[in-house]
């Protein structure tokens, strides 16, 4: 049978609530008393469990996460990351998938409650006024990831500057007739990325003096298929693009998918950069914008650690993550 807390405080020569107090990593402990109690941790290879930490902290030791569609490649990847930091620091997780407006609301209005967690990541998903508001009247510790507020700490990258990045890679390469592969403009989730990826390729063509039609822009749901679709329109028209940006990867890979179709190849005779560098990405040979999603969903989680665990501590309202071109083989200089 393993050691519990009374046998730790024996063998440390202090009461029990000192022990908690050391576990809680609570400041009133005299530091020699906490480095006995930590040796005496050590020596019995003494492990609290999560129920007695919680007890004694008045905490959950559970962070809410909400993150929509939580099967996409980078949601997926940016949880891992939150998993990650929160386990180091002992705390679990609860995920919240959200696939509907109204689910969103319900779980912010009834499932996320302080006592149930003890603080709230939102991935991807940009609050409205209103339930900013109700979350911070409750006292909620809040970090967005890819997401925005004014009020609210967030971690987010800069897509204006990914999609110029994407922009200037082709421009350079030579090409004067660039498309766009990206989601629903107008989503019902206040999803901004797609919009603001292809506001920064929008900005390097007109410093370029290069149009871009509407014929060559297509928007759609986030999926290969719709990606696809829009792309085939493209490359089937009297005039279509030499090169297209897409919004993520996976739309990436559904205007491959359309080029094959089409007899088309990349990157002779279309170059094609995605965004994101998830996995599959490096297994096709993609060119593509990466972001750090797994660090990013780390980087959030240890903000909200540091905010529960130093509650008069101001945080940084807007962490920007980096983000890199990575060239690969499907673009290249346009066909003669």
């Amino acid at each position: 049978m393993g050691a519990n807390i009374g046998d730790v405080a024996r063998r440390a020569g202090v009461g029990r609530s000192t022990v908690s107090r050391v576990i809680n990593e609570r400041s009133n402990v005299d530091p020699e008393t906490r480095r006995r109690v930590e040796r005496a941790i050590d020596e019995l290879d003494y492990r609290p469990s999560s129920t007695a930490r919680s007890l004694a902290s008045g905490r959950s030791q559970t962070i809410g996460v909400v993150v929509p569609f939580l099967t996409r490649p980078s949601a997926v990847e940016r949880i891992a990351g939150i998993e990650a930091a929160l386990a180091e620091h002992d705390y679990d997780m609860v995920v919240f998938n959200v696939e509907t407006v109204e689910r969103r609301e319900e779980v912010l209005r009834d499932r996320i409650r302080l006592g149930r967690v003890d603080g709230l990541l939102m991935v991807h998903l940009s609050p409205t006024e209103a339930q900013a508001v109700r979350l911070m009247r409750q006292g909620m510790p809040t970090v967005l990831l890819d997401a925005h507020h004014r009020a609210l700490p967030r971690v987010v990258s800069d897509d204006v500057a990914g999609g110029r990045l994407a922009a200037r890679h082709l421009v350079a390469l030579g090409h004067r007739r660039i498309g766009f592969v990206g989601d629903e403009l107008r989503s019902p989730f206040r999803f901004s990325s797609s919009r603001l990826r292809l506001r920064g390729v929008r900005d390097v063509l007109r410093e370029n003096d290069i149009d871009m039609p509407e014929a060559i822009i297509g928007t759609g749901d986030h999926s290969r298929r719709d990606a696809g679709g829009s792309a085939e329109r493209m490359l089937i028209s009297r005039l279509p693009p030499t090169a297209i940006v897409c919004a993520s990867d996976t739309q990436a890979i559904g205007v491959l998918e359309a080029s094959r179709r089409v007899g088309l190849p990349v990157p002779g005779g279309l170059s094609v950069v995605g965004y994101d560098d998830i996995e599959i990405a490096e297994m096709v040979g993609l060119t593509t914008i990466r972001q750090p999603l797994v660090e990013s969903g780390r980087r959030a989680a240890e903000l909200l650690i540091e905010q529960l665990s130093q509650p008069a501590r101001g945080l940084p309202r807007r962490e920007t993550m980096d983000l890199q071109l990575v060239v690969r083989g499907t673009t290249s200089t346009p066909a003669v």
